[in-house]
């Protein structure tokens, strides 16, 4: 049974989102502020957080950053902060998906299971993967049609395919391939995923796996 640890202040909603979540399989426990969920995620360590960000004891981003500290857990956002640079700051921070208050039961729980497969496949890292009529070896670095990727393509695909269908925030690929220093040279990545672009995607301008979030970062759909 999935083990759900859900982080709110509002006990309507906590109460609501135990009864829906537990009729639906899931074994459910609750935590009113941040302090609560870091103690019960130590405890019980479940499957999958889902967290309020506004909390009265600590900013959940704060949260993220503590259970980030020690654990891969899949943590889904709630929040009713709707600007773009709140989402990007959970997201850095480690943050898997980001839902916006008010939502519908059935959004969440799809949004729970996507979380959830996605989390199922990111420790085996694949070794083969098709994009548009390519088929690329991750383990062997090569590429069908003899396509040449340079070792910082390789390195931005890398961190894509191993998180299929999640957002990966334009900070941390700058982080990861160039360095903190380079953390808003954003032109950086445009170019570069242009280019991987062009030598993988079947219509390098409709792309349909290697996908922009203008304005957050980019997503590989496999």
């Amino acid at each position: 049974m999935t083990r759900i640890l859900v982080v709110d202040d509002e006990p309507q909603l906590l109460r609501a989102l135990r009864i829906n979540l537990a009729a639906r399989g899931y074994e459910v426990a609750v935590a009113p502020d941040g302090a609560a969920a870091l103690r019960q995620a130590a405890d019980r360590h479940p499957d999958l957080v889902v967290l309020d960000l506004g909390l009265p004891d600590m900013d959940g981003v704060d949260v993220i950053h503590g259970l980030r500290g020690w654990t891969t857990v899949p943590i889904i956002v709630l929040s009713g902060r709707v600007e773009g640079r709140d989402k990007v700051e959970a997201l850095d921070a480690g943050a898997d998906d980001y839902v916006i208050k008010p939502f519908g039961v059935d959004e969440l729980l799809a949004r729970i299971r996507a979380v959830s497969r996605r989390a199922s496949v990111t420790e085996e890292e694949p070794a083969r993967f098709v994009i548009g009529e390519h088929e690329v070896d991750l383990a062997g670095k090569t590429v069908s049609g003899g396509v040449r990727l340079t070792p910082t393509e390789w390195r931005l695909l890398e961190i894509l395919v191993r998180n299929p269908g999640k957002l990966i925030t334009q900070r941390r690929l700058l982080n990861d391939v160039w360095g903190a220093a380079y953390g808003k040279e954003t032109n950086y990545l445009r170019q570069y995923m242009a280019q991987m672009r062009k030598k993988l995607e079947r219509d390098p301008a409709h792309p349909v796996h290697l996908l922009t979030e203008p304005g957050m970062g980019y997503r590989f759909q496999p």
